[in-house]
């Protein structure tokens, strides 16, 4: 079960995603990997026909979920998060390293996550090079 503190910083989390006004907070996922002082996020967000990867806010974001893992309680730490938001459900599965593929690279793995949760749709990441290009 988890403790006051991790279901406090898991609301926070679903609120800095929320602020996104220009997509619902429904049919996100947030997937990262998390270490001492390192956060690789990634949202992705149910578009219908597509998969939209915007830009995340690593700032605020990457805080929240740094101040998740560092709240953990015990010797073991998981490593990584899926956060996912579906008809107004909030599932959180969180990742030990005991269940990562240590041969696994981790985009591969972020790849694997994306598939379980919206199947074959095709993901539409921004053009890196325009930033005007931040939509979908």
């Amino acid at each position: 079960m988890p403790s006051d503190r991790t279901e406090v910083l898991l609301h926070k989390i679903g609120q800095l995603l929320a602020e996104d006004k220009e997509y619902p907070l429904d049919g996100t996922l947030l997937h990262a990997d998390v270490g001492p002082n390192s956060v690789g996020p990634s949202i992705f967000k149910d578009r219908g026909d597509h998969i939209f990867y915007p830009d995340p806010d690593l700032d605020r974001l990457g805080d929240a979920r740094l101040d998740l893992w560092e709240a953990q309680e015990g010797d073991e730490r998981w490593e990584e998060i899926q956060y996912f938001v579906k008809d107004g459900r909030l599932e959180v599965i969180f990742v030990y390293p005991d269940e990562l593929d240590p041969e696994e690279m981790s985009l591969e793995r972020r790849d694997k996550v994306v598939k379980q949760y919206f199947g074959d749709r095709p993901v539409v990441y921004p053009d890196w090079d325009d930033e005007d290009s931040f939509t979908d």
